[in-house]
């Protein structure tokens, strides 16, 4: 019988490995999938000198049908590859898109912003995609924190609602096939109406609407196409929007009665195709100001609000390209500008005044604060009973609010015979960037405070008192980490920042403030140098990294930038060493602040650009005694 079972068993156990050979040949991973690949076009570019192929430039080409269509062909190819690579890390994605939305706050929403009688907010509903603007009474809400404090709905003690819903822009989404982006919004002086645009992806301009705050219905005119510009006139019962042309140049300026059946009034026109024009009205609506430009030359005009429909009155003008801001203060006319000095082209903005009733052809403008290279000044903000001015004294930042009206009839004065109050900020603070600041008659005014090592703080500054308060930060000192460092709790410091501070005289930090900031300095050090480019032009120079983790004498690295110019290589020479801060939980960062002349489609100005942001690779040295070069590649 054995010699019978024998081939039986040899048949056996060939059927059994036959069987595991097609289990594993049925186990083995199939291919990955092959990505996509958009059919190059090659077209030949010139810009500067220099000369390049660009086979993938028919991707920007949005007026181009054929191309557009190719392209959201390729984009559905480009969800198929990643849903096709993805596929088996489904509870992965599901993990990590559970731990990452823990880890946001569930209210998310604006701190609210005082208008004259409403607090203005935008929140996103759970679920939703886009945001809510959102108001409510200030008188209902004193203490209001949050949208969800006291809650949505209806308030049964005073038998009013507490939240208005004025424009939700998930609605919006639904109008323009699925896609909601705001570029302008503007709530009329009187609250009653607010004018916006959205985008049109289909026509690829911005599209204008009104809508009635009080019954949420849209308004049946102005629906306007290509608005570049808005300002609200006569109280809010009319609005001046600009249009572009075809080539996108902001070149008309039209004047729209609300409620009204007749057609919209073309106010200004602006035939040459190289000048380009923009609006905006004054802080206390006294006045719309047009400001027309081109490389050749600059204009500011005057409107009256109260009868915008009387003609438009020049005021300043001036050759070359300049940036000017317009404003009115009992009876002056305040312009902010970086226009050349007596043919000199300046590096900085100075502020102008006029009397509003001066009769001279041209009209005589005088410098208010004579010139000072230690005292620079960045930028401006108006309120009835205040001057504030953000100031820039050598590498450091400084908030100051002057008393209004300002002294007449003596000629430029310097800033400081005007006993400024200098308002409190953080250490290494690297921008100050001014809030809305509707209401023109309120003694606070916001500003967002950005530090290298410091999450932004949005700050209201009470300039009657002193008195500054933090209406939104992020404290990512959670209990665990200041547990780690061994210093104090995080909920004792959450609990200081919600009570108001009074302000130093000084603008100086002591160590008990710099706590009340949330910042990171006990963490971080922040270091500043000036480095010399490759042309001998100093460039200010701000390197951000772990206390613990510094170390001296070593090896050179090589920076990789990551930004958004395109910043190909940047070689550091020599140095103090750094490491990677704390195993990349927060990059490195090298900040140079460039300042360089934009022109875009509605305005020319000056402005600090984050040039980018690197990251260490290896490590970086930096000896104090030596000056390093950056040797840095831009492609605009």
């Amino acid at each position: 019988m054995r010699h019978l079972l024998k081939p039986l068993r040899h048949n056996c156990r060939r059927l059994r490995w036959a069987h595991h050979r097609a289990q594993k040949a049925a186990a083995s991973p199939s291919p990955p999938p092959r990505p996509p690949r958009p059919p190059p076009k090659p077209e030949s570019l010139t810009f500067h000198d220099h000369s390049w192929e660009d086979p993938y430039s028919w991707m920007s080409k949005l007026n181009d049908k054929v191309a557009m269509r190719h392209l959201d062909m390729y984009m559905e190819q480009e969800e198929k590859y990643t849903e096709a690579t993805m596929s088996g890390t489904d509870r992965l994605q599901s993990k990590l898109q559970s731990e990452m939305a823990s880890r946001f706050a569930s209210d998310l929403s604006t701190p609210p912003l005082r208008w004259g009688p409403w607090l203005y907010y935008r929140r996103v509903e759970e679920g939703k995609q886009f945001p809510v603007l959102c108001r409510r009474l200030a008188s209902l809400n004193d203490e209001f924190i949050s949208h969800k404090s006291p809650s949505a709905g209806f308030d049964f003690t005073s038998g009013k609602r507490i939240e208005q819903k004025l424009l939700d822009y998930n609605r919006e989404a639904q109008r323009f096939g699925g896609y909601a982006y705001e570029e302008l919004s503007e709530v009329s002086p009187d609250h009653r109406f607010i004018a916006y645009t959205m985008y049109d992806k289909e026509s690829d301009f911005f599209k204008l609407s009104v809508r009635n705050l009080n019954s949420g219905a849209l308004c049946s005119k102005p629906q306007a196409d290509r608005v570049s510009g808005l300002a609200w006139a006569k109280d809010g019962q009319a609005l001046l929007y600009v249009v572009t042309d075809q080539n996108m140049r902001p070149c008309r300026i039209y004047c729209s009665m609300i409620g009204s059946t007749d057609d919209d009034f073309l106010i200004l026109e602006e035939p040459d195709e190289n000048v380009y024009v923009n609006i905006r009205h004054t802080k206390d609506f006294r006045f719309v100001t047009v400001h027309t430009f081109s490389t050749a030359s600059s204009k500011v005009f005057l409107i009256n609000a109260a009868d915008p429909l009387s003609g438009v009155n020049l005021v300043w003008e001036c050759e070359g390209i300049s940036h000017g801001i317009l404003e009115h203060h009992q009876g002056y006319l305040y312009l902010f500008t970086d226009a050349a000095k007596e043919g000199q082209s300046v590096d900085y903005h100075y502020l102008l005044r006029s009397h509003l009733d001066s009769s001279s052809s041209p009209r005589t403008w005088e410098s208010v604060f004579t010139d000072d290279p230690d005292w620079v000044v960045e930028d401006l903000d108006f309120s009835h009973t205040h001057l504030v001015v953000t100031l820039r004294e050598g590498r450091n930042f400084r908030l100051c609010s002057v008393t209004l009206p300002l002294p007449a009839g003596k000629g430029p004065v310097h800033l400081k015979e005007l006993h400024p109050q200098f308002l409190p900020l953080p250490k290494y603070v690297s921008q100050i960037s001014p809030g809305p600041n509707y209401d023109y008659h309120s003694s606070k005014m916001r500003f967002t405070i950005s530090s290298p090592v410091m999450p932004d703080a949005v700050v209201d500054y009470d300039l009657s008192n002193g008195e500054w308060n933090i209406v939104q930060q992020q404290n990512i000192l959670h209990e665990r980490t200041r547990v780690l460092y061994g210093t104090a709790s995080s909920a004792s410091i959450n609990e200081e920042t919600l009570n108001s501070k009074t302000s130093n005289p000084s603008n100086e930090v002591n160590s008990d403030d710099d706590q009340l900031w949330n910042g990171l300095s006990e963490f971080y050090a922040c270091e500043q140098y000036n480095v010399a480019s490759y042309d001998g032009v100093l460039l200010p120079l701000t390197v951000v990294y772990s206390r613990k983790n510094k170390k001296e004498d070593q090896n050179p690295g090589l920076l990789h930038v990551h930004g958004t110019y395109e910043a190909e290589e940047v070689e550091v020479r020599s140095g103090t060493m750094m490491e990677d801060v704390q195993r990349r939980l927060i990059p490195s960062k090298i900040i140079s602040h460039v300042r360089i002349s934009l022109l875009t489609k509605k305005l020319c100005m000056k402005t600090s650009l984050l040039v980018g942001v690197i990251v260490l690779e290896d490590s970086w040295l930096l000896r104090p005694s030596i000056n390093p070069r950056i040797y840095l590649r831009l492609q605009f």
